[in-house]
């Protein structure tokens, strides 16, 4: 493992992108997005051949995994990471292929298809790299799914989960995911894929767009190009078949789990908080009005007093399941 301390805890003035940018005719590369987007206290380790980018921050007595969802970051925890961390140990990573970290690659250098299994083999090493025995899952979307399928799998592991807008039943993919499941795209996407459309995708995302800001629009466009970023999502988009998960196996899970939620979420059906809260024994639920897919980071506030109401509620080291 490897640490980098940088200056800034926000990204460096960007320039402005060339035509050739902005038609993502070229690509942002690895060490470029590094230089940017690190923040003080980034760090990498090695697993399956990536540079995993990760942040460990703060201490206390629990352990808190931030799992971010498809094409986003860390940063999507930006803000609640950074007060969680006042009173617990809070950790979050770049999931391949996405954000600072990149794609997967094999021997040869050809990038890995991160399909589920891969997905799990890779949460699993990570946790294993980082030293990690028990610890609270705050899974969003994709992370979501990983977050619970890891609660079920390593059942002495988990202390507490929270799904926010989490992926897991069967759905039709967003429009902007669902495109890469057309080859004409997939084959194109690496060589041209204007900044127009990644933008419309991010401000679809959002429950209400005049929330965003625009160096977090721009960090979502350059992670996007990023290196080796869109073929690996062409691989990847075919694989995301939720209709083939076993959710039944969410019956089993027997730690103290909450579940959010924002109402104008036009990516995972907001239908889908009522099912998990249901299937989950002792789930709780919250539904955020007017918030969209990642309602921690457009509204960072609500989800800090639901996360901090439900810590106090199930301290470390509770087993009881509180409604």
């Amino acid at each position: 493992m490897k640490s980098i301390e940088t200056a800034h805890t926000m990204p460096v003035p960007l320039p402005r992108r060339s035509l050739a940018a902005r038609l993502g005719i070229t690509s942002v590369p690895r060490n470029e997005l590094q230089r940017r987007y690190t923040q003080t206290g980034s760090r990498f380790v090695q697993i399956m051949g990536a540079d995993v980018h990760y942040i460990d921050e703060g201490t206390g007595d629990s352990t808190i995994v931030m799992i971010h969802g498809f094409a986003s970051s860390l940063h999507t925890w930006n803000d609640v990471a950074s007060e969680m961390a006042r009173e617990h140990r809070v950790i979050r990573l770049d999931l391949p292929p996405f954000g600072v970290t990149g794609p997967l690659r094999n021997a040869a250098g050809a990038i890995e298809t991160m399909n589920l299994p891969t997905c799990r083999r890779f949460f699993d090493t990570f946790m294993q790299a980082l030293g990690i025995g028990r610890a609270t899952l705050v899974g969003n979307s994709l992370g979501g799914l990983l977050s619970w399928d890891y609660a079920v799998r390593h059942r002495d592991a988990v202390e507490r989960l929270v799904l926010i807008d989490a992926a897991g039943f069967p759905m039709k993919l967003p429009i902007y995911i669902g495109l890469f499941n057309h080859a004409p795209v997939r084959m194109s996407a690496p060589w041209w894929l204007p900044e127009a459309i990644i933008k419309s995708a991010v401000r679809n995302v959002y429950g209400d767009p005049r929330r965003i800001a625009r160096d977090v629009l721009r960090r979502y466009v350059e992670f996007f190009h990023g290196e080796g970023t869109r073929e690996a999502i062409g691989k990847m988009v075919p694989t995301l078949d939720f209709a083939d998960l076993d959710t039944s196996v969410l019956s089993s899970i027997d730690v103290p789990t909450l579940v959010l939620w924002g109402a104008k979420d036009r990516w995972i059906p907001p239908a889908h908080a009522a099912e998990f809260t249901r299937r989950i024994p002792g789930a709780q639920s919250v539904m955020y009005d007017g918030l969209g897919h990642i309602p921690m980071e457009e509204a960072p506030q609500r989800v800090l007093q639901d996360l901090r109401a439900f810590f106090a509620s199930h301290p470390t080291g509770s087993t009881s399941l509180q409604v």
